[in-house]
């Protein structure tokens, strides 16, 4: 009788998933943005609330832009690398840790603190769904590559740096960027004016080279490995030095930078390229500021995942890891920004995020000393500690002090909100699903302003969990009963997903419920379906590639599928 029960539930959400996949067609014809199923069931709740908000909204930006001369709002938006929930910004936590970040507690001090910021599990995925306001496994993207794979994020994908400039802003990003190794890809064919990247991450610049090797971290180049006698294949594993490092966009076209022809890659160029990131960041902020465009500035430092400093003998923190010391300096690289937007005299008409992209590296966590803390999991995981993140937001005399929200936010959510603040949400496509929601009710009126109550959380292409609200499901194994077999928590009450709820008690009426979730973002996804990974041949678009990386390109090419 009970299963006949569930399963009626399932076929009656199956049924309101029709319903809504037409409401998702009626938003497209009257040119509004497609949104996950989930939204419509909240638009129909609280419509006309939203509604008055957005009054409130519409106010508050026209008086800001009135004080600014008509200048719509800076955008800086600083996304941190593999740091957990309470590493940074909260000095109760760091203190006991052996080592403080004082800028960022500043930070969180003077403006709004996100205290239920998700983001992906993991580096690519994040700035993915940042980027496009789409989950990840929409565009393909769904895992961090580490060598070449000759695929990336497609052109048909309409980045935030797009909507932005075509609406009228500079857009500048300097840093991490990692999504992809072909042209399409790039930062500055996505939409970025000025651009200098990495064009792979850190698994490659301060990993796989002879440092770590030698400190026994991870196994990357060695030499010995590669001249014993029945090694037939070179590239098995490859040489980051013969891979492009870093890019920089001059002239219209994009050169090759911080390495030479013949060059090892060592971590001391890694550090270098970092410093000179942080440099060059704070040099295109003083020019964006000159120019009579509002701007939008990218600033994705690489630090802190790097796990050998061969340029120290000792450690400058109690803790005595390569995360706190790391911590510390991206913490100071942060304080300078944040310094020089003041400096500028333009902090009262720029808004600043800072915000990790992932939860810790616990793979790592020996060497490195990264600790999950709060949240159980990290880097890769569904659990809370792979996707809760510190975020903070600034802006001075518009955003309370001090303030925090507890709202449910997705980082996909800054796309649409940056949109709205910056006047540019005609820039975002109709004719795709977009998961980011806006919340600029949130940063102008304060907490209980959200608009997200849900969140699909997935593992590479996998939907591994589901939140509603303060509940959150681990879908059961495949095979299982998809309700009795599935895990219950309340996040509340158990933030670390260590002690779920008895099935019995709650199966009933949440299962069935999250069960007809689910059933309504699938039903929505066969209408808009996920687009593969975008192939192309590596590094093309970059004028000056080295004869070893185009010997590189030339053997991975052979392996590829004929078209």
């Amino acid at each position: 009788m009970k299963i006949i029960k569930i399963y009626s539930l399932i076929i009656i959400y199956a049924a309101l998933a029709f319903l809504l996949g037409a409401g998702a067609a009626a938003a497209k014809e009257d040119g509004k943005i497609i949104h996950d199923a989930e939204y419509y069931s909240l638009e129909a709740q609280n419509g006309e609330k939203w509604a008055a908000d957005d009054k409130k909204i519409d106010k508050k930006l026209a008086e800001i832009r009135e004080k600014n001369g008509g200048k719509p709002p800076n955008i800086i938006y600083i996304l941190l690398d593999d740091v957990g929930f309470g590493e940074v910004g909260m000095d109760e936590l760091s203190v006991i840790r052996g080592y403080k970040t004082p800028n960022m507690s500043t930070l969180a001090k003077e403006g709004l603190s996100l205290q239920r910021m998700y983001s992906e599990p993991s580096c690519t995925p994040t700035r993915v769904a940042m980027m496009t306001g789409r989950y990840p496994t929409r565009t393909g993207l769904t895992e961090a590559k580490t060598t070449l794979s000759g695929e990336g994020l497609s052109g048909e994908e309409v980045t935030l740096a797009e909507v932005l400039r075509d609406a009228g802003y500079n857009t500048s990003h300097i840093g991490k960027w990692h999504m992809g190794e072909i042209e399409q890809a790039f930062a500055n064919n996505q939409g970025f004016m000025h651009a200098e990247f990495p064009i792979h991450q850190q698994a490659q610049l301060a990993l796989m080279g002879i440092d770590s090797v030698d400190a026994d971290i991870i196994r990357g180049v060695d030499a010995g490995r590669e001249e014993q006698s029945y090694t037939l294949d070179k590239q098995f594993i490859p040489n980051p030095a013969h891979m492009v490092v870093g890019v920089e966009q001059r002239d219209g076209k994009l050169y090759e930078v911080n390495i030479k022809a013949g060059e090892t890659w060592t971590q001391k160029k890694y550090r270098e390229m970092n410093e000179l990131y942080q440099k060059n960041a704070l040099n295109q902020l003083r020019t964006l500021a000159k120019q009579d465009k509002p701007f939008y500035l990218n600033y994705w430092p690489m630090f802190p995942i790097t796990f050998v400093q061969e340029h120290k003998s000792e450690y400058n923190t109690l803790n005595g890891g390569t995360i706190a010391d790391s911590l510390v300096e991206v913490d100071e690289w942060v304080g300078q920004i944040v310094d020089e937007v003041d400096k500028l005299g333009i902090a009262e008409n720029t808004i600043i995020v800072v915000m990790g992209d992932n939860g810790p590296f616990l793979q790592y966590a020996g060497p490195t000393g990264q600790s999950d803390r709060i949240y159980r999991g990290g880097k890769t995981d569904h659990l809370e500690g792979g996707v809760r993140v510190n975020a903070w937001v600034k802006w001075k005399g518009v955003i309370e002090a001090g303030s925090f929200a507890e709202d449910m936010f997705h980082v996909s959510d800054l796309y649409t909100t940056f949109a709205r603040l910056g006047s540019a949400t005609d820039g975002i496509p109709r004719d795709r699903i977009i998961d980011g929601l806006d919340q600029s009710g949130v940063l102008l009126l304060g907490d209980g302003h959200g608009r997200r109550d849900y969140l699909h959380i997935y593992e590479g292409t996998e939907l591994k969990s589901v939140v509603k609200n303060k509940y959150k499901m681990h879908l059961a194994p495949a095979g299982a009963n998809p309700i009795t077999s599935a895990q219950f928590f309340d996040l509340y009450r158990d933030p670390r997903e260590s002690r779920p709820i008895d099935s019995i008690k709650i199966g009933p009426w949440a299962g069935g419920q999250f069960a007809g979730m689910i059933q309504r973002h699938m039903a929505l996804k066969k209408k808009y379906p996920n687009r593969p990974p975008t192939h192309a041949k590596p590094y093309e678009g970059i004028v000056n590639l080295r004869p070893e990386t185009k010997k590189l390109i030339e053997i991975f090419e052979l392996g590829q599928p004929q078209k």
